[in-house]
């Protein structure tokens, strides 16, 4: 017996041997209002579609996929990459969402020394990928600079990657001398003994915060900048704080309770007071130290934190962070 229901939203079947056409028509032409188990054909795709997990999802090619530490919740499966690797497609085509943090910059090295700046962050909705393998590169973080007054800045982080984005690695700081300004990168690194803060590269981060040269006996190095906020500014009431990175709900089981790519907090030299060193941004960013500390306060790992800074010249700054690269999908 045939069944033929008529209407924007029917199923034709003219036989029972036969086949059922479903309603069809371009992705713009989808439903204003869809709700989870509407199917469709969509002829832009050339694919069966579902509504489910709030998004259309192919049918016709059913997505799989391995690499990284794989986990599932929510409807999703989940890539974290912590480590370089492989993402490979063994089956389907689908559009991924994915997160890209570069490396953190690291410390410079002076007297009151400046934050690092946080790792480049990327973040893509809709990256497409088909059946294939893909490149995972996960960013060191940049390492802190002690070699003396006149040494080169802090280390920039190093980039990371995956399709066709790529994430800027981190800004390092400036140091003590003749390289007084932060160093340009994701996002940038502070400034020392009245050096500027390093520009953010657009749409993956912030510049660092300069510093006030106020002299002997304060020096208080700018903070790292962030993927959300600039650092701020050092100068004789207190170190510049690094600026604050960028929250994401559905990674807040990685990076700093989803956060990523905060920058460096500056560190306070001031005449053997010890003036404390400011804190580093939300998103794994280290804080800075005060002339009678002297531990190290590198940029949280997987996070693209930047390094933060020290109060002393011989003490040594901080490391930035690793990067990360996390890729989700409606399972």
């Amino acid at each position: 017996m045939a069944i033929i229901l008529h209407g924007t939203t029917g199923i034709d079947q003219s036989g029972v041997t036969g086949a059922a056409i479903l309603p069809s028509g371009t992705t713009a032409q989808r439903p204003v209002s869809p709700a989870n188990g509407m199917i469709r054909f969509n002829t832009d795709l050339n694919h069966l579609e579902e509504y489910r997990v709030g998004s259309w999802q192919a049918l016709s090619n059913v997505f799989t996929a391995i690499g990284g530490t794989i986990t599932a919740a929510g409807g999703y499966q989940y890539h974290a990459f912590t480590s370089s690797g492989t993402f490979q497609v063994t089956s389907g085509t689908s559009n991924v969402e994915c997160l890209i943090v570069a490396g953190g910059g690291g410390a410079g090295d002076s007297n009151g020394s400046a934050g690092g700046g946080a790792g480049g962050l990327i973040y893509q909705q809709n990256a497409n990928a088909t059946t294939g393998s893909y490149s995972v590169v996960i960013g060191a973080g940049g390492t802190a600079v002690n070699v003396g007054y006149n040494g080169p800045a802090g280390n920039n982080g190093s980039n990371s990657s995956v399709f066709s984005y790529t994430a800027i690695g981190g800004g390092g700081s400036g140091t003590e001398g003749t390289n007084r300004n932060g160093v340009s990168g994701g996002s940038g690194g502070g400034g020392v003994r009245g050096g500027t803060g390093g520009a953010g590269t657009s749409g993956q981060g912030r510049a660092g915060g300069s510093n006030v040269n106020d002299g002997a006996p304060h020096y208080a190095g700018g903070g790292g900048g962030g993927a959300g906020a600039e650092g701020a500014v050092g100068q004789n009431t207190g170190a510049g704080v690094g600026g604050d990175g960028l929250y994401y709900a559905q990674f807040a089981s990685w990076g700093e309770s989803g956060y990523f790519a905060g920058g460096a907090g500056g560190g306070n030299f001031n005449n053997g007071s010890g003036g404390s060193g400011a804190v580093g941004g939300l998103g794994g960013g280290g804080d800075g130290g005060s002339q009678l500390t002297a531990s190290q306060r590198n940029g949280s790992a997987n996070t693209g934190g930047g390094g933060g800074g020290h109060g002393l010249a011989s003490n040594l700054g901080g490391n930035g962070g690793s990067g990360i690269v996390i890729i989700r999908y409606a399972i």
